[in-house]
């Protein structure tokens, strides 16, 4: 079991170590389920490693590469959404190659909207100097075609396990926040949250470090 401070310190020592280690690139995978908390890891992570290495880390959400709406209603997915095949998993590949490349220079990368609940293109560039991205998103280590075609983009992958019990009080107070009486709360956490949870938890490959929270 760890605290949120251990679990911060043992991703920074593996990061500091992917950043020491090598001359190229390297890239750190965050999963977990919805409200594990990879974004808000993935911040202070990042915080931490700009004290050492000033501009040497780069954060790429998964949730840039949601498929818009208009493209959901047209498969019929629109109130699935956040479900695995709801993201354009190759656009994410594609764009973790040419990070991976470096005669790509500067790369624009994509940043979901929260207000607005949609995807912006090339909204956020990261440039040559960045030796880390650290992506973060619940389907990255996915067993299933075709969030597998993602396992060799990463360098050093990390799962963030939290009990359901949890994890459904995280996210009933985040969709309090976003003003949803308690029947859409419930059709949220019931319909989608939780069941894509259970996916990252029962379909995801172990990854290289567990960060177990109570």
């Amino acid at each position: 079991m760890s605290t949120q401070n251990e679990a911060l310190a043992e991703l920074l020592s593996a990061a500091k170590r992917l950043l020491q280690d090598s001359n190229s690139r390297r890239f750190l995978a965050i999963a977990g389920a919805p409200g594990s908390g990879k974004s808000t890891k993935a911040e202070a992570l990042w915080q931490e490693l700009e004290k050492s290495y000033p501009g040497k880390t780069a954060i790429l959400p998964m949730d840039g590469f949601h498929f818009d709406d208009a493209v959901l209603a047209s498969k019929g997915r629109r109130p699935w959404k956040g479900a695995p095949d709801t993201f354009d998993v190759g656009g994410l590949r594609s764009v973790l190659l040419r990070l991976r490349d470096a005669s790509e220079g500067e790369v624009a990368v994509p940043v979901f909207d929260r207000e607005l609940e949609i995807s912006r293109g090339s909204a956020r560039l990261i440039s040559p100097e960045v030796d880390l991205v650290i992506v973060e998103g619940n389907y990255l280590l996915l067993r299933s075609t075709p969030w597998c075609d993602l396992a060799n983009c990463f360098d050093l992958t990390a799962m963030i396990d939290v009990p359901e019990d949890e994890l459904r009080r995280r996210l009933r107070k985040r969709w309090l926040g976003f003003g949803l009486d308690e029947e859409g709360i419930n059709r949220k956490l019931e319909a989608n949250d939780l069941p894509n949870g259970r996916t990252v938890i029962e379909h995801s490959r172990k990854a290289d470090i567990i960060l177990k929270q109570r």
